[in-house]
C-alpha cells in the first residue's frame, strides 16, 4: 500500500500540492449552487420560472467567464487572473446571499457565475504549465479526486447548514473562496510561459482566440467530448424523471446517484496505474464506451439495485476517461494559448450542461426511454470510434508541439 500511494501520488511539483489544497477547500464549501433553486423558492418565495432564470444568468456568465478567464491567462498571467476571479467570487457571494431584491439577486447571480467559472482555465493553465507531460494523468486523477470528495462532503454539509441558516451557506462558501484565494496569494508562483522570439515554423500559431477556433484538430477533439457530456449529464436531469416513473422516490434517486461520488473517492487514486503506460486514444475509446453501456443500461433497469448497478458502469467508464481527457487536451494545447484552449474546454462543458436537460428532456417525452437510452450508448459508440479515427491527427500535433517547445527552450537558453 505504502508503495502504491507513493507511485499515486510521489514526485509531483511543490505547486500542483498547493493547487490540489485549493481545489480540496474550495469543493467542501461549494455549497450556494446546490442549493441555490431551493433557497430561491423555499426561502425567498420566488417562482420556478423566476429561480430558473436566475440559473440561466449563472450559467451565462459562466460562459462568458470561462472564455474571458481564458484570454486573461494568457494574456495578463494565472496568477492574476486566479487571485481577482477568486476574491471577486467570495465578495459576490456574500452579495447574492445578502440580496433581497430580484434585480440585484439577478445581478449578482450573472457577476458570480462571471468570476467563479474565470478561475478555471488559469487553474487548469497553472497545472498544465507545471506537471511534466508524462505526469499529467496522474496529477489530473488526484485532482478529479479532490473535485469530488470536496463535492461529496459539501452536499451533506450544505444540507445541515440550510437546516440551520440558508444564509450560512453564502457565508461558508465566500470564506472557503476566500481561503482558496490566500492560498493562491502567498504560495502561488505565476507560471505562464515567456515568449520567446518569431517562430520558425509556418504552422505555429500567433494569434489569439482566433487561432483556437481554427486549429481543427481541438475542435474535433472537443466537439466529441461535447457529445460525451451530453450524455453524462442525464444523470441530472432524465435519470431521476425515470426512476420516478418507475415509481422511486426521490429519496431513492439521490442514494443511487450518491453511488458515482463514492466509488470515485475509493477508486479514483488506483485509475493513474491502471492506465499507464497505455494509447490515449484507445483509453479515451474504452472509457466512452463503458459510460455508453452505463447509460445505455438505464433502458433496462426497474429497481434501485438495477439503477445502482448502471452507475456503477458509466462512473468505471468516468474514471478511466476523465483524466486522460484532460491531458490530452493539455497535450494539444500550445503554451503561449492554454488558457484559451481551456476556456474554450470549459465552455462545451458550460454548453453541454445547458443542452443535456433540453435534448434528453425531449426524445424522452417523443420518443420514449428506450430511444433515449439507447440513443445514449449509440452516440459514446460513435464517439469512441471518432477518437480512434482522430487519434493519429492528435498524435502528430502533440508531437509538433512538443517539438516546437524543446526548440523555443533552446532559443531561450
Amino acid at each position: 500500500m505504502h508503495g502504491w500511494l507513493r507511485q499515486a501520488t510521489g514526485g509531483l511539483p511543490r505547486q500542483f500540492w498547493f493547487l490540489w489544497t485549493g481545489t480540496l477547500i474550495n469543493r467542501l464549501g461549494s455549497f450556494v449552487v446546490l442549493f441555490l433553486s431551493i433557497y430561491l423558492t423555499g426561502e425567498r418565495g420566488f417562482s420556478h420560472s423566476q429561480a430558473g432564470l436566475v440559473l440561466g444568468l449563472y450559467g451565462v456568465g459562466g460562459a462568458i467567464g470561462t472564455m474571458t478567464g481564458g484570454v486573461l491567462a494568457d494574456r495578463w498571467g494565472r496568477r492574476p487572473t486566479m487571485l481577482t476571479a477568486q476574491f471577486g467570487a467570495s465578495a459576490l457571494m456574500l452579495a447574492l446571499g445578502f440580496a433581497h431584491s430580484y434585480p440585484r439577486i439577478l445581478a449578482a447571480a450573472f457577476a458570480l457565475g462571471l468570476f467563479a467559472e474565470a478561475v478555471r482555465p488559469a487553474f487548469s493553465a497553472m497545472m498544465v504549465d507545471i506537471v511534466p507531460e508524462a505526469d499529467r494523468v496522474r496529477a489530473f486523477s488526484l485532482n478529479y479526486w479532490a473535485i469530488n470528495l470536496g463535492f461529496a462532503l459539501a452536499a451533506v454539509c450544505a444540507g445541515l447548514a440550510a437546516q440551520a441558516d440558508y444564509l450560512l451557506l453564502f457565508v461558508v462558501d465566500s470564506a472557503t473562496t476566500l481561503f482558496t484565494a490566500l492560498i493562491s496569494l502567498i504560495f502561488l508562483a505565476e507560471t505562464r510561459p515567456a515568449r520567446v522570439g518569431p517562430r520558425t515554423h509556418a504552422a505555429a500559431p500567433s494569434g489569439g482566440l482566433g487561432t483556437v477556433l481554427r486549429d481543427r484538430t481541438f475542435l474535433i477533439f472537443v466537439s466529441l467530448n461535447f457529445c460525451v457530456v451530453l450524455v453524462m449529464f442525464q444523470h441530472q436531469s432524465t435519470l431521476p424523471i425515470t426512476m420516478l416513473a418507475d415509481g422511486l422516490s426521490a429519496a431513492t434517486y439521490g442514494l443511487v446517484v450518491a453511488v458515482n461520488g463514492v466509488l470515485i473517492v475509493f477508486g479514483q487514486l488506483f485509475v493513474p496505474r491502471l492506465i499507464a503506460g497505455r494509447d490515449s486514444a484507445r483509453v479515451l475509446a474504452v472509457g466512452t464506451l463503458v459510460i455508453g453501456a452505463g447509460f445505455g443500461l438505464v433502458g433496462l433497469a426497474g429497481s434501485a439495485v438495477a439503477y445502482a448497478l448502471t452507475v456503477v458502469v458509466w462512473t468505471l467508464g468516468e474514471m478511466i476517461q476523465s483524466p486522460s481527457n484532460a491531458a490530452t487536451i493539455a497535450a494539444l494545447s500550445p503554451a503561449e494559448l492554454r488558457g484559451r484552449y481551456q476556456g474554450l474546454n470549459s465552455l462545451s462543458w458550460q454548453a453541454g450542461l445547458a443542452l443535456a436537460p433540453i435534448a434528453g428532456g425531449l426524445t424522452l417525452q417523443k420518443a420514449g426511454g428506450a430511444a433515449l437510452w439507447g440513443g445514449c450508448f449509440a452516440l459514446c459508440a460513435l464517439v469512441a470510434v471518432g477518437q480512434w479515427l482522430a487519434a493519429p491527427a492528435r498524435a502528430r500535433r502533440a508531437a509538433w508541439l512538443r517539438e516546437r517547445r524543446s526548440a523555443d527552450a533552446v532559443n531561450v537558453s
